[in-house]
């Protein structure tokens, strides 16, 4: 059903890509669009058990692409150094294929587990303080829960 990457050499354990995805900043969380065009869009992000929770506007072209076609692509890079002498670069990179979920107020288990992976991610150590936050914005956030179905990770690392 998905392709096999075709640098099997730069192949690194699924592992190393979960480790990426807890060390990224940032994501692009890509969807079939309006009049079917790919939109990639820049997303903070949190990973948990097998899942990926992306939050943002209960309204948007993702939200909307996300309600018409569940399956998603999601794209996360690190560990990026530009070797010059060699006009190449070292990476990492983690693939995501899966189908995603909009999870709209109010509370529940899944929100409140996903908000807290994404606080500790970016705001770590300060709960009492995301907490409220969370509170104070829950009406008007949107959570998207994409399951994992399939991964790949890669990684080009010579000196």
């Amino acid at each position: 059903m998905f392709r096999e990457i075709r640098r099997k050499d730069r192949l690194v354990s699924e592992d190393t890509g979960i480790a990426l995805l807890n060390s990224c900043a940032h994501g692009v969380l890509s969807v079939l669009g309006d009049d079917d065009y790919p939109y990639g869009v820049p997303v903070n992000f949190a990973y948990s058990d097998n899942c990926i929770y992306v939050h943002g506007f209960l309204e948007g072209h993702k939200v909307d692409a996300i309600k018409k076609n569940p399956k998603v692509c999601f794209t996360a890079v690190g560990n990026v150094e530009i070797m010059i002498d060699q006009i190449s670069t070292n990476y990492a990179s983690v693939i995501v294929f899966g189908k995603a979920e909009i999870v709209p107020p109010p509370s529940n288990a899944v929100r409140e587990k996903a908000f807290a992976a994404i606080m500790e991610k970016y705001i770590p150590n300060e709960k009492e303080r995301t907490n409220k936050y969370i509170v104070d914005h829950e009406n008007n956030t949107t959570l998207i829960k994409i399951d994992i179905e399939h991964m790949t990770c890669k990684q080009r690392d010579v000196k």
